[in-house]
């Protein structure tokens, strides 16, 4: 009797462990509403995440060379990458930068000119003048546009038709020099000056018009000048010798790549001869001459970086884009050589302060500090 019942007991329990098999398998427990919705929601995303409604970022290509290694242009270049990370974070943009630095070698710019567009840059930028030009050169057939950076004379340089209709594939910032109130700092620090000495490079298309008017001054004030020019380092050394053999009160050199690249090698012995360097940019106050005098090379980076994206992203034609011009009203002082040249810093600070919109302090240093 107990063996029978133990078998009908054992029956029933596999007769329930099939029906609850059959029940999983045939169908799931009810879901929630809310449940339900989750799930839809869930799935949706999924699908737009991997679908070809996800929003990637717009990649631009740009393509940056360098003319030169001095402190100027390199505080170019790094703020025009900073600002256009900015506008790229911010417009849900890459902008992918090739960047590369000729040396002020033409052979070498003009490969890496070729390497951009093979790259198929969506733009290229040139910093300095002759940058500019090769790559104008080289568009003219694909018409890329260019934006240039720290070219002083657009127009002279043959670049636009004219700064406020560039008329081309190019436009771009102007580092343009205000030549005549760097004259007026010198004679404020030294009315009795009677001879300037001109050190340039010859070659410099950012130094033609600005050379050109310090002799119309100088001119028109009846004072005597002498000039000193070199392609090297080695030759602007041997220019500034010349310069203090010939016994001139100050020396004026303008935006002028080839000198501000020999700067550290010359500015000691301009000091010791007590004779003051005055430049038009600030990049030479700190690589050791007395004063810069000109734009704010970082904002002119920023400006830029403004064009590359307006060009880029919102679509604008370098054509009819104006060139950038900033008010060349800021002056640097190297403290270390003002003290060095027997100046007082507060008096030179006075006697400057109604030609300046502002007056930085700086010392020798061979790169600006981040």
């Amino acid at each position: 009797m107990k063996k029978t019942l133990r078998s009908a007991a054992f029956i029933m329990a596999l007769s329930l462990i099939g029906l609850t098999a059959c029940s999983s398998g045939d169908s799931a427990p009810a879901k929630s509403e809310t449940q339900t919705k989750a799930e839809t929601q869930a799935a949706e995303s999924a699908s737009v995440t991997s679908g070809a409604g996800a929003e990637e970022k717009q990649q631009i290509k740009v393509g940056i060379c360098n003319y030169v290694d001095d402190a100027s242009l390199n505080q170019i270049y790094a703020n025009i990458e900073k600002r256009l990370a900015q506008l790229g974070n911010e417009n849900n943009v890459e902008y992918v930068i090739s960047y590369d630095n000729c040396n002020a070698d033409s052979n070498v710019m003009n490969q890496i000119i070729s390497n951009f567009i093979a790259d198929k840059v969506d733009v290229m930028v040139g910093i300095a003048t002759p940058v500019a030009m090769a790559m104008q050169t080289a568009t003219e057939d694909n018409q890329i546009p260019v934006v240039f950076s720290a070219v002083s004379d657009p127009e002279g340089a043959g670049l636009v038709d004219s700064n406020d209709a560039p008329g081309h594939n190019i436009t771009g910032t102007s580092d343009y020099l205000n030549t005549n109130t760097i004259m007026d700092l010198i004679f404020e620090a030294d009315p009795d000056t009677d001879l300037v000495g001109l050190l340039y490079d010859v070659g410099q298309d950012s130094s033609t018009a600005a050379i050109a008017d310090a002799k119309s001054y100088l001119d028109a004030k009846g004072v005597k000048y002498v000039e000193a020019t070199g392609t090297t380092v080695d030759e602007v050394m041997l220019a500034a010798d010349s310069l203090i053999g010939k016994g001139v009160d100050a020396v004026f050199t303008p935006t002028d790549n080839t000198v501000m690249t020999a700067e550290l090698s010359i500015y000691e012995k301009l000091a010791d001869a007590g004779i003051p360097h005055y430049t038009g940019a600030d990049s030479f106050a700190l690589n050791g001459a007395f004063l810069g005098y000109g734009v704010d090379y970082a904002n002119l980076g920023a400006e830029t970086a403004e064009m590359i994206h307006d060009i880029t992203f919102n679509k604008k034609t370098p054509e009819t884009e104006k060139v950038r011009t900033f008010d060349n009203g800021i002056a640097t002082i190297n403290t270390e050589i003002c003290e060095k040249l027997g100046y007082d810093l507060a008096d030179i600070k006075t006697k400057f302060d109604s030609y300046c919109t502002a007056i930085e302090e700086i010392q020798t240093a061979e790169e600006f500090a981040d």
